[in-house]
């Protein structure tokens, strides 16, 4: 399975508990969507992907690279602004304080692959800031490395994934502030099972379990927003637009 980066703890989580469902066993890999989406233009061998925007998945559907019907957008990602612990500054500005000359370093993730370096940039551009902020911006493969700039100190501040942000491991090791969500494009993240999966069976399976009350439940609790109840297997390929938490936008139809 290929998964975005912010969704590390999330999908580690889901795993676990699905392979105490089912005993089927999980192999997650963690990247840039971007690169994900090259890598299985290209033919690499993953059963699922999920990517941190709707696009990819989109446009592997749509080449006849998806199973039909596999389409689905499980939950939407937040932007924050993240500093260590230690840090002294003020977040209480929110993205005015990376124009503040304590900031050195900014870190993001790569805005050319990477779909939260796009809605940071998105963000930046937003406030007017991203003439001033540009000179300070370090790039990190993937929000992950974004954000492990911030925790080694090779960045002041990082605008990163919220759901990095409430990870276990770095939970006590930062602080963060959210980002208004009117400062960028909505972070709509979906997935697919790829048609080249010598799994289809099991990967159909897994995608059932990621749409139900369970998985919603571990999805919120590291701050995403997810439609508000799930579907069955057959109830999901008849049904339209689920409503979704926190928010009164509607996922688009599947393709």
């Amino acid at each position: 399975m290929a998964a975005a980066a912010d969704l590390h703890s999330v999908m580690d989580e889901v795993a676990t508990n699905f392979h105490a469902k089912t005993g089927t066993r999980v192999k997650v890999i963690y990247g840039s969507s971007g690169n994900f989406f090259q890598q299985i233009q290209n033919g690499a061998p993953f059963d699922v992907f999920l990517s941190a925007n709707a696009d990819y998945p989109k446009k592997l559907d749509s080449a006849g690279l998806g199973v039909p019907n596999s389409y689905y957008e499980y939950a939407r990602g937040k932007l924050v602004l993240l500093v260590s612990a230690r840090s002294s500054l003020d977040l209480h500005p929110g993205l005015r304080v990376l124009t503040d000359r304590a900031v050195k370093k900014v870190a993001i993730a790569d805005p050319s692959h990477a779909p939260y370096g796009q809605a940071a940039v998105a963000a930046l551009k937003s406030e007017n800031i991203y003439a001033a902020v540009s000179p300070k911006i370090v790039v990190g493969e993937n929000v992950s490395q974004a954000a492990s700039f911030v925790l080694s100190g090779g960045a002041d501040i990082g605008l990163v994934a919220l759901s990095l942000a409430r990870a276990p491991e770095t939970r006590g090791q930062v602080r963060y502030a959210e980002i208004s969500t009117a400062d960028y494009p909505p972070i709509q993240q979906a997935c697919v099972v790829l048609r080249s999966s010598k799994n289809q069976k099991l990967a159909m399976q897994f995608e059932d379990f990621l749409r139900g009350p369970e998985s919603f439940e571990i999805f919120q609790n590291f701050g995403f927003e997810v439609p508000r109840a799930a579907m069955s297997k057959t109830s999901r390929f008849l049904a339209s637009k689920p409503n979704w938490s926190s928010t009164s936008w509607r996922p688009a139809s599947r393709p």
